[in-house]
């Protein structure tokens, strides 16, 4: 007879899976329906004394994991089988034994079994984690307030306002938003870059209809909003300079970097406005460069930096970022899945050197330099 207070113990072992093996292993083959089966109650608790002994077993003699059995614990594994014998089949009770081993292993305690079954991030491991974490955020807040968001309207044909006038509250609540996009502060003075394709609109404007409003940020932290005005634009390399009023704020200009120096694999981060929501970031690695791109007067944009950073509508002329926070380009494009218009993943942005070549004669010209003659 076996004795209740084994069955309960072993019932009470730490994991319980134990039972869970004992009963689902062999009885889920269809145990239970066989002929006889039932007759025979003293099946269950001389399966549970079983794996009672050979968890004791096991614990007496952890090393090695799966020892060989004692002459005591043979006679007590072959008595507990007598049941089983008179109504199983060779390959039921072999179904049985195989569960009833698993179980007994299973129960013991995790320090005997000297492994964990949920490996657990080392200390090391969480402060590299909250580490990388903490540099990243460190990263956007640094050089989102260089990054403005630009809404380009266009207002109605009955308005008053010429182009070289500041629209007036109304014009801008009866303004229609033609599209969004990015920009980065260049200097203190109020220049903003961003792509030529984001004004595109007011650059062709003929009729005086086209407006390009600016939302940035001060180095106070107070955000405000002003009227770009169109200084320069170079459509062959896709960008342009709007300057906007900043009497009352001080600006905080976008850290220039360099794009001569990048590798492929080296993190970088994307800002921007992606369909309308500001301070937007992504990150991602400098998948590839001197990547050839269309420019939107039909040529070819040559060097530019790859990036699986997303990119999508209104991240257009927002700052690429190193890890350092400096601007290694300006985000221009990416390829779309056909007929989606999701992002596949290939991004691509104007290299900073580009940038820096171009920008200082479109502020002091208004054209880049080889259109000049």
């Amino acid at each position: 007879m076996v004795d209740k207070a084994l069955v309960n113990q072993a019932c009470l072992t730490r994991w319980p899976i134990c039972s869970l093996l004992v009963f689902g292993g062999p009885f889920s083959v269809g145990l239970l329906s066989r002929p006889g089966v039932e007759k025979n109650g003293g099946i269950v608790f001389s399966s549970l004394r079983l794996v009672e002994m050979i968890r004791r077993q096991l614990v007496s003699h952890p090393s090695p994991p799966f020892p060989a059995l004692s002459p005591k614990f043979s006679r007590i594994v072959a008595q507990s089988a007598l049941p089983c014998r008179t109504s199983l089949g060779r390959r039921e009770s072999l179904t049985l034994f195989a569960s009833v081993f698993a179980s007994a292993f299973l129960a013991l305690e995790p320090n005997t079994l000297k492994f964990d079954l949920y490996p657990r991030v080392s200390a090391a491991e969480e402060d590299e984690f909250q580490q990388e974490e903490e540099r990243v955020i460190q990263i956007f807040q640094k050089a989102s307030p260089s990054v403005v968001f630009i809404k380009d309207l266009e207002i109605p044909k009955n308005s008053t306002n010429s182009s070289d006038q500041i629209s007036t509250a109304d014009d801008d609540d009866n303004a229609k938003v033609e599209g969004t996009g990015s920009g980065f502060i260049w200097d203190e003075m109020g220049h903003i870059v961003t792509n030529y394709h984001v004004i595109a609109k007011l650059a062709t404007d003929t009729r005086g209809l086209q407006r390009c409003k600016v939302f940035l940020v001060d180095s106070d932290g107070s955000s405000f909003a002003r009227q770009g005005k169109l200084i320069g634009f170079d459509p062959s390399y896709d960008l342009a300079v709007l300057k906007v009023d900043v009497d009352g704020h001080k600006l905080k200009p976008a850290v220039i970097g360099t794009s001569s120096d990048l590798h492929v694999g080296q993190s970088c981060f994307a800002i921007g406005n992606p369909y309308g929501y500001e301070n937007t970031l992504t990150t991602g690695v400098v998948s590839g460069l001197g990547r050839e791109i269309p420019s939107p007067n039909g040529g070819a944009i040559r060097g530019a930096i790859q990036t699986d950073a997303s990119i999508n509508s209104g991240n257009s002329g927002g700052p690429l970022i190193d890890s350092y926070g400096h601007v290694i380009g300006v985000n221009t494009a990416t390829f779309t899945r056909k007929g989606s218009g999701l992002s596949s993943g290939i991004n691509f942005a104007i290299p900073v050197d580009t940038v820096v070549r171009t920008v200082p004669y479109l502020i002091v010209n208004g054209t880049p330099f080889r259109d000049r003659f």
